[in-house]
């Protein structure tokens, strides 16, 4: 079965499927890596070919598929995922793709003590495993690669300073920073321009580290952070600024996210909404990642969010859709937790770090072939509350671009 779907699927590449009983199979044209896919479980074919969204990454979660090395995951993926596209025209992946979108509403029921649990679920994990990956500023969300030579401090970093420059800060600001993480754009937003900030996250690992960064770095006068849910917020503020929350939000709780940050948002004031998004039409949450890494989790459509900004008044006066960055984040994250293979498996077990390997190669791939993009919304109350041009970005930027090792830095580890 699975051999079937692949057969229908794989045009261009160079795929080798070994079945439990020695039989191979060669799917592509030929030209690109050779990759030997090797299944060693029978029947294993007759459900990875029914639901392959689930039982690909299970399988080799489980070591029943395995890749012959060089090769890893990651290069079957691109070989499928290149295939595939954007739209899979398929009629089975068609129907299967309808009955994922029907399921939604409770998939994506969030909640504040749901979306709590959810939280834990990937966030409360052993604060070592990010270690492994991250920079030293433990940025968990896409870099800003403003040459493709650079490397991943420098385009975390550059990441921070273009959002902060959209929201044309001063000392005078206070900012709320929905979903803080371990507090990096926090205290980094403190850092380089002297506003308060106050930082709201669901995570008691990243609450608990968050502080002590900001008391290690002497800023605890100026950066607080909460364990509470934005819901609960009932302060309002200058700027409002989410990097790599909004996923987590569950779609048809979108109004109630705009309603939020429009009620905390003051008259004059801007936020930055960062967060993936897809470049076709709305879709549903792959099984598999929703299983094992972000229950509760979606990427919206852009019609998705407008009409819920729409509705609430907030105002879209910037708008930039960050292609190809991701994928290259996410290159830097697997490579680098592909060194530390043997600390992931003493931190847990082979079968998690194979996982990890799976949702890093997969997601990676996403971005390099499904259309996954990340968005970044500038929002408002009132027409004139940012500058008549986006000169004033560049501008922001221009002057807060020290070289890497002249920034203070404070590690997350």
């Amino acid at each position: 079965m699975f051999a079937f779907v692949l057969d229908r699927l794989i045009s261009h590449g160079n795929l080798t499927l070994i079945n439990a009983s020695g039989d191979a199979r060669h799917f592509g044209d030929g030209t690109g890596t050779p990759v030997t896919m090797r299944l060693h479980k029978k029947n294993l074919e007759w459900g990875l070919g029914l639901n392959p969204y689930l039982k690909l990454g299970e399988a080799y979660m489980d070591g029943t598929l395995t890749i012959d090395a060089p090769a890893r995951i990651y290069d079957a993926l691109d070989i499928i995922l290149s295939n595939v596209g954007i739209a899979w025209a398929h009629p089975l992946a068609k129907l299967v793709g309808r009955i994922r979108r029907a399921k939604r509403r409770i998939d994506q029921f969030n909640p504040v003590g749901r979306a709590r649990a959810n939280v834990a679920h990937h966030y409360d994990l052993d604060a070592g495993l990010y270690d492994l990956f991250l920079d030293t500023d433990k940025q968990y969300s896409c870099a800003y690669f403003e040459t493709p030579a650079v490397g991943l401090e420098a385009a975390q970093l550059a990441k921070k300073r273009h959002i902060a420059a959209k929201l044309d800060l001063s000392p005078e600001t206070h900012v709320l920073d929905i979903g803080c993480g371990w507090g990096g754009m926090a205290l980094y937003i403190a850092q380089e321009t002297g506003a308060r900030v106050t930082g709201v996250t669901l995570s008691e690992e990243q609450y608990k580290i968050a502080t002590e960064r900001a008391a290690l770095a002497g800023l605890s006068d100026r950066v607080q952070f909460r364990l509470q849910d934005y819901r609960e917020v009932d302060e309002t503020f200058d700027r409002i600024v989410s990097v790599g929350m909004y996923e987590h939000v569950g779609v048809h709780h979108y109004d109630e996210f705009a309603a939020k940050v429009h009620a905390l948002l003051k008259p004059q004031g801007i936020a930055l909404i960062h967060t993936i998004g897809r470049l076709d039409e709305p879709g549903a949450t792959n099984p598999w990642i929703a299983k094992y890494i972000f229950p509760g989790g979606y990427i919206p459509a852009l019609s998705e969010v407008a009409p819920t900004l729409e509705r609430h008044q907030l105002l879209l006066s910037d708008l930039e859709v960050l292609r190809l960055h991701y994928a290259s984040t996410l290159h830097h994250w697997r490579e680098r937790f592909l060194a530390r293979w043997d600390d992931a498996v003493a931190l847990y077990d082979e079968r998690f770090a194979r996982m990890w390997e799976f949702y890093l190669a997969g997601s990676e791939t996403s971005f390099q072939h499904e259309g996954m993009v990340v968005f970044q919304f500038q929002l408002t109350r009132q027409i004139d509350a940012v500058p008549l041009t986006r000169d004033y970005i560049s501008d922001w930027e221009r002057d807060h671009c020290a070289p890497l090792v002249q920034k203070k830095s404070v590690s997350g580890g």
